[in-house]
């Protein structure tokens, strides 16, 4: 579940989303064990006497891939219509919840548990193409009430605008409203929003289910700043008012693996200001991504404390690990027949990762080019390209394509036959903030040269789920990226030392890829744009003794191929 926290003056609330995908990875398959085991955070807490608000979707954005459905819903034909009445949709949403809501049953409060509400869908009034389907919001209301019943409260959440607020309003359902601290206005739209509010929710205690404490953060742009003095200025608003408001996020998380998703500042084109977010889900919130109290933490506990709020134990700030430099050798390259990959495809024309049930990763799309005469430069142009792509000329790179930056022309220089042209396309995260959700990846145009459309195309795909393989691989010293790299460090196991610390792998040196530590993708690098330059790396994810340090590099391996294991975290390299 990703997590937040709510303030309802007296008691303490936790506030979480329930992710599609993480539970049904694969059509018709579940999983709902180890950290997918929500019966058991259920358990724990209602042990730790904690209230739940519970938002199972099935969309939740959260700043996650694909908003948290599942990917293979792209790939479904006819093609769906995500977050609509689309019969076909709506078909894989009951089943979803035939199977989510009975583990949740037990827990809502009217069966004796801690759930107290439960939220319908997320701030669907600001969906992604500007429809208002209220076929949609009705249905699915309808299908949870047969679950929850009069056990807990349903409710809403939307953004400020009133026009959001109203498309997301449902009949019979208590709506919400949320926004964040804004510097200069911050009386203003706290009024202002709260008006909306009322608008279409007339009676009843004013809910701000969504106060941001800070924002999301993007590859190639400075994370963004929420002051504390601005939170706490309308904190105290709230509390004097009594404001019911839920903290988003109270405590900063991760993205890890590949669950990263987008935001685009456009509706259905490739060149719409697509933005990749990053592995760190940190958030500047009061406890940050390792879980550690902050400077917000103290300011917003000081001031509940004044108002005569009760208040929580201060956790405290866990030891990190400081585990020195680790060096990594080349083992091998990704375009070598023992690197791991997934059965080549053939077409005539380039296919989507979906199409090719490949959920996250790199696909290579591979083609010979057509006899020239003469030397010839001609353009090679992607029209359709999602996200990221690295071009070759008979293994020799020539440079990047970039859907973010709108550069999918490049010039190529041919000469004679016999032209290899193999290109490497990234899958950055799938879009999540509502427009233009349908976010398919891979390339999906027609890829020409001059006047020459190219093609048959062998496309193979590298999931990047796993890494055990390379145990049986010699090192290759003259590898270059795109490539794996791997190396070794000790985590002491001595009188002072029983158990692994916390850590952050700083990939400083590096430029580009996704880094394993004993077998656990940790998520996304990208040092050489930032601003993020360390990955987290949490305690469980080691052992005493002896562990392994993966790093899939695409493009610029450091110079002398190391990386560190620090104890503080640089997400504003």
């Amino acid at each position: 579940m990703m997590t937040s926290s709510v303030y309802i003056p007296g008691d303490l609330i936790f506030n979480g989303y329930v992710e599609w995908s993480f539970h049904e990875p694969y059509s018709g398959v579940y999983n709902f064990e180890g950290q997918a085991d929500i019966e058991h955070f259920l358990t724990i807490t209602k042990q730790e006497n904690m209230s739940v608000l519970i938002r199972p979707g099935p969309f939740i954005s959260a700043e996650r891939d694909l908003g948290g459905h599942p990917y293979w819903l792209l790939k479904e034909k006819p093609s769906l219509h995500l977050r609509s009445s689309d019969p076909n949709y709506k078909k894989y949403v009951k089943r979803w919840f035939s199977v989510l809501m009975p583990k949740i049953v037990p827990f809502l409060y009217g069966n004796g548990g801690n759930i107290i509400m439960v939220q319908i869908e997320n701030e669907y009034g600001h969906n992604d193409l500007g429809n208002c389907d209220k076929e949609y919001t009705l249905w699915l209301r309808d299908l949870m009430l047969s679950y929850v019943g009069e056990h807990a409260q349903l409710y809403t959440t939307d953004e400020c605008d009133s026009s959001y607020l109203k498309c997301g309003q449902i009949p019979n359902v208590y709506s919400t409203v949320d926004f964040a601290a804004i510097v200069n206005d911050s009386w203003v739209i706290v009024t202002e929003c709260f008006d909306n509010m009322r608008q279409v929710q007339k009676k009843g205690p004013l809910v701000n289910s969504e106060f941001y404490d800070g924002w999301v953060a993007f590859w190639d742009s400075p994370r963004p700043i929420r002051y504390t003095k601005d939170i706490i200025r309308v904190l105290k608003y709230f509390l004097e008012t009594n404001v019911s408001f839920n903290f988003f996020m109270f405590h900063g998380g991760t993205n890890f693996g590949f669950t990263s998703g987008a935001n685009t500042n456009g509706t259905t084109s490739d060149k719409s200001g697509y933005r990749p977010q990053l592995t760190s889900y940190d958030f500047s919130a009061p406890l940050n991504e390792a879980g550690d109290p902050t400077e917000k933490y103290y300011a917003i506990k000081q001031t509940l404390k004044k108002a005569n709020f009760p208040t929580g134990s201060t956790p405290k700030i866990a030891p990190k690990g400081n585990y020195g430099t680790v060096n990594l050798l080349p083992v091998v390259s990704l375009f070598d027949s023992v690197a791991q990959r997934l059965k080549p495809v053939l077409n005539d024309v380039p296919l989507c990762f979906e199409d090719m049930d490949i959920n996250h990763g790199l696909v290579l799309y591979e083609t010979n080019l057509p006899f020239i005469e003469g030397s010839n430069k001609l353009p090679l142009v992607i029209k359709s390209l999602r996200d990221r792509a690295i071009i070759f000329l008979n293994n020799v790179k020539l440079g990047t394509m970039s859907r973010s930056y709108s550069n999918t022309t490049m010039d190529l220089s041919i000469t004679g036959s016999n032209q290899k042209l193999s290109i490497l396309v990234e899958n950055q995260g799938r879009i999540n903030d509502k427009r233009f959700l349908e976010d398919r990846k891979g390339i999906l145009s027609n890829v020409t040269l001059g006047k020459h459309i190219l093609g048959p195309w062998v496309m193979t795909g590298y999931p990047l789920n796993e890494t055990s393989w390379l145990k049986t691989q010699n090192i290759q010293p003259n590898v270059k990226p795109p490539a794996f790299y791997k190396g070794v460090f000790i985590v002491p196991q001595d009188n002072k030392h029983t158990k692994p610390l916390d850590t952050f792998l700083d990939t400083s040196g590096w430029t580009k890829g996704v880094a394993f530590i004993n077998g656990i993708n940790i998520g996304r690098y990208w040092p050489a744009v930032g601003p993020q330059i360390t990955l987290y790396v949490p305690a469980p994810y080691l052992v005493p003794g002896l562990n392994t340090i993966v790093m899939v590099e695409l493009e610029g391996a450091s110079d002398d191929f190391t990386v560190k294991l620090v104890d503080k975290p640089r997400l504003d390299g």
